[in-house]
């Protein structure tokens, strides 16, 4: 599992021109799932996400997690960041997990977050979306996740 977290100050997922979902302040996270992840690494993401301290208390940065400012969460589902670009010119995505089972996996992480009491929300798995948002920073993290340990 793979995660690039960004903290922004809003964020919109759009599929066709429609509006699908929104936040105000919080975290907008692209979600690669690949083909070893699994059930038990959705535990740490969250955990390690919901208590990452990224945001600032006055001019001291990493005070504040995503829920100690109430904060929301786009989780947007990106098998792209599976790509493997060592041979030849296109990329290969054998890595990635099969659609049907990525598709579970990441529905349990948005309810999963959502648990967390964190409010969360998603875009359309396997739609071409339409990504819009206002980084606050930048601030931008790369979490990596296999066998329920961060690599």
């Amino acid at each position: 599992m793979k995660a690039v977290i960004q903290r922004v100050k809003k964020a919109s997922v759009s599929v066709d021109g429609i509006l699908i979902n929104q936040i105000g302040k919080g975290l907008l996270i692209y979600l690669g799932i690949g083909r070893y992840s699994t059930e038990n690494d959705i535990d740490l993401l969250v955990r390690k996400v919901s208590e990452m301290r990224i945001y600032p208390d006055g001019d001291k940065e990493g005070v504040f997690c995503v829920k100690d400012i109430g904060g929301e969460i786009l989780l947007v589902s990106q098998f792209t960041l599976y790509a493997d670009i060592k041979k030849g010119r296109r990329p290969s995505f054998t890595d990635a997990m099969e659609p049907e089972k990525a598709k579970l996996i990441y529905e349990k992480t948005l309810k999963k977050f959502n648990d967390s009491g964190i409010v969360t929300k998603g875009g359309i798995f396997g739609a071409m979306m339409d990504i819009e948002s206002v980084n606050w920073g930048p601030y931008t993290i790369i979490l990596e996740i296999l066998n329920s340990r961060v690599v």
